[in-house]
């Protein structure tokens, strides 16, 4: 996997749309390698997990190099589906809700803070929400700061409702996670002890 993420980055960074955007766009990734790097042998999640938050990263490493509102596949299947708007930035925006439900309630059960169950579960989502939240919150921010360049990181495509759509996708991200991948993580869990 690390030789697939490292080789799409390099890619993302070769001649992207534009560099600012690129590096605000997989910032997050390299993070999350850092951060999941140096917890590896503290705190070893499931390899459900890494697969997930690998796909992840190479969903923000495809729509820094792109741009969210510009990635060639999603520009044709608006056209097909008649929207004229391209919605790579909604995939991003659902992982954006599945990724951290899965770690939030992983380190949750793994811990001993919350078995899994309803208040795992609202815990999670509520992790999840604050997260996208957040993320809206530094877009916002970032394209203050900027002004130039905004568009292309929020990626509104003039949709004035990009913001709460993209915290609902987040929340749906998060609702499949829980309704349909729980129990898949849950043996993954339960391999790890």
């Amino acid at each position: 996997m690390l030789t697939i993420f490292f080789a799409v980055l390099i890619w993302s960074g070769i001649n992207p749309y534009n560099y600012p955007t690129w590096a605000a766009e997989v910032v997050p990734g390299i993070i999350a390698l850092l951060l999941f790097g140096l917890t590896y042998k503290k705190l070893r999640f499931t390899d459900f997990a890494y697969y997930v938050i690998f796909v992840h990263c190479l969903i923000l490493f495809i729509g820094g190099h792109y741009t969210y509102a510009k990635v060639p596949l999603f520009d044709a299947l608006g056209e097909w589906m008649g929207s004229g708007r391209n919605s790579y930035d909604k995939v991003g925006h659902l992982f954006q809700g599945f990724t951290p439900v899965l770690v939030a309630r992983e380190f949750l059960i793994r811990k001993g803070i919350l078995r899994d169950g309803v208040w795992n579960s609202l815990f999670a989502i509520s992790f999840a929400m604050a997260f996208s939240a957040i993320y809206e919150l530094i877009e916002w921010f970032a394209a203050i700061i900027t002004k130039t360049g905004a568009e292309d990181f929020l990626g509104t495509q003039g949709y004035e409702w990009d913001t709460q759509a993209d915290m609902l996708w987040a929340l749906i991200g998060g609702m499949l996670m829980l309704s349909v991948f729980r129990r898949i993580h849950n043996r993954a869990i339960s391999k790890m002890y």
